[in-house]
């Protein structure tokens, strides 16, 4: 069975980390050496025992601390400066340990930035982040997840009332950018299905969005889904810096998380929280 952390999502670091019988994954190794160090202890976890690290791609806020890990296993889609890697390509299938991990081609203005479908012959985990879009032939692929990370990176109409530049706007908003809560609630509508435990909206703008916003607008497209749903879904909204473990709820999240379960008895009467 799988057991995960998501450690640090946003344009200030990336980190997820997996462990499935006796096999760990590393996903990505933004964000500062003292802030990974301080969730691998948290979770009573040494690098050096990570199995492989796979890369999403070469964006600083994803690959900052490789050369802490540059002695494992690194998977990834573009070479790394002095870092050996194994090379990756979508939908060419590998295998570690007893997972087998298909890649799969995002839009983002990064080389061959690439999502990671994780599956173990029980449970299967969808990690997509940094993009524009979704190409409609992955749906099939993500469907039956178990475990969805989804980018919900920013609200059009906030990210537009920004004071950031109109080019940095733009970028944001293209097909090679990042995913607008729409976007990434209209591919999970499309994907989720009565097996889909468990969701975690992630890569959210600290400036463009909000958490709740990203939460919202992803539950409305739950709502349209009634009966289909896992009645013990949980969503959540990831922080920039705040470890979402596994099966956590707002009860038993740290203070400043934001997450919902999406049971019928919620949506019933059009809440979430």
């Amino acid at each position: 069975m799988m057991d995960f952390a998501l450690l640090a999502s946003g344009s200030k670091g990336n980190c997820f980390l997996l462990k499935d019988e006796g096999t760990t994954l590393q996903i990505d190794c933004g964000t500062t050496k003292k802030y990974l160090k301080e969730c691998f202890q948290a979770l009573h976890h040494k690098e050096e025992d990570t199995d492989a690290l796979l890369i999403t791609h070469d964006h600083s806020d994803h690959v900052s601390q490789i050369r802490m890990f540059r002695d494992l296993n690194i998977y990834a889609p573009i070479e790394i400066p002095d870092i050996d890697t194994f090379r990756v390509r979508s939908l060419q299938k590998f295998q570690v340990g007893n997972l087998q991990i298909t890649p799969i081609g995002l839009s983002h203005d990064a080389l061959n930035t690439t999502g990671y479908i994780i599956e173990d012959g029980q449970e299967k985990l969808t990690y997509v982040t940094d993009t524009g879009y979704l190409n409609e032939r992955y749906y099939p692929l993500i469907q039956g997840s178990d475990y969805i990370v989804m980018e919900s990176n920013h609200d059009v109409e906030m990210l537009m009332q920004t004071r950031r530049p109109q080019y940095v706007k733009a970028r944001i908003y293209s097909d090679q950018g990042h995913l607008n809560n729409d976007a990434c609630a209209e591919i999970l509508d499309a994907v989720v299905s009565e097996n889909t435990k468990e969701i975690i909206l992630a890569h959210i703008s600290q400036e463009g969005n909000t958490r709740q916003k990203a939460l919202d607008t992803v539950c409305s497209a739950m709502r349209r889904h009634h009966g289909a749903l896992n009645q013990e879904l949980i969503i959540s909204a990831a922080g920039q810096f705040e470890m979402i473990r596994k099966g956590e709820n707002d009860e038993e999240s740290d203070p400043g998380s934001v997450s919902c379960a999406v049971g019928m008895e919620h949506l019933a009467d059009g809440t979430c929280l």
